[in-house]
């Protein structure tokens, strides 16, 4: 069976909203139409994807799968689409990713110089997708964080940044100049992936909210800073390991350029 890539877009809304007024409402079609469509995309698939009250809808386990999978699909046919418009014109383009916190630009600089026929276009890239959007191909290269899969990625390490707590200003340690994580025992540490925290702006909310404290890189915190937030070195903790990432298996020679001129733009530098 094939997927039916307008179904897979109508059930991300679904899923994204948890509503299917508010989504019919994105999508710009009406909610019957909409609820058809995604009993439709159950019956091929043979499985329920939404648990349905009168107020909303909640993901099933194999929605929630799903859609983890479906972001990527859909990602990866409008890369393909882009990439056959952009030979049909003839013209050389890259994009490049950069995670929260890393700053790609001079890298992007020094490769627009020597290569003033290449377009660059960047995206920024959440936590959760970094590896997945080198990999399916919405990026051409990445300069991400580690941790990450890394399977099926060619990586070229540049350099590391430590590790910090993010506290609210009237949390006891936030008068602390230095932390172990010793002094973090006991307390709550928001764990994004546990939580579905998809972006560093939802984390620091809930930080600043009183929910929990949370481990970043310096470089996060210091471009997040706000002032109901401080934060503290933990003295003890791994650093984090930042690096460019590409395909295994892509030789174009653009992208080869761009990895060389990023490397020496890039390595070393602590965010």
């Amino acid at each position: 069976m094939d997927l039916d890539l307008r179904k897979l877009r109508y059930f991300v809304a679904v899923a994204e909203h948890e509503h299917f007024g508010r989504a019919a409402e994105r999508l710009h079609i009406a909610q019957p139409v909409l609820s058809r469509q995604i009993r439709a995309l159950e019956q091929e698939l043979g499985c329920a994807l939404l648990e349905r009250t009168t107020r909303s809808v909640r993901l099933t386990p194999a929605g929630e799968q799903l859609q983890k999978d479906a972001l990527g699909v859909l990602a990866a046919a409008q890369t393909a689409t882009r990439r056959v418009h952009s030979v049909a014109r003839g013209a050389h383009r890259l994009v490049v990713g950069f995670v929260p916190g890393l700053s790609v630009s001079a890298a992007v600089r020094a490769f627009a110089q020597a290569h003033p026929g290449v377009e660059i276009e960047l995206l920024r890239l959440n936590w959760y997708e970094q590896a997945d959007a080198v990999r399916d191909g919405r990026v051409d290269v990445g300069y991400l964080r580690h941790p990450f899969d890394a399977d099926g990625l060619h990586t070229v390490p540049i350099g590391s940044e430590p590790r910090v707590v993010c506290l609210p200003t009237a949390h006891p340690l936030a008068s602390r100049r230095r932390l172990t994580h010793a002094d973090l025992d006991g307390a709550a540490i928001l764990d994004g992936e546990r939580l579905r925290i998809a972006t560093i702006e939802e984390k620091l909310e809930l930080v600043a909210a009183g929910r929990g404290i949370a481990l970043v890189p310096r470089s996060v915190a210091r471009y997040y800073s706000r002032p109901d937030l401080v934060h503290r070195p933990v003295t003890d903790a791994v650093s984090y390991e930042t690096c460019l990432a590409v395909v295994e298996d892509r030789r174009q020679r653009d992208l080869r350029d761009f990895l060389a001129v990023a490397e020496r733009a890039l390595a070393g530098r602590c965010p």
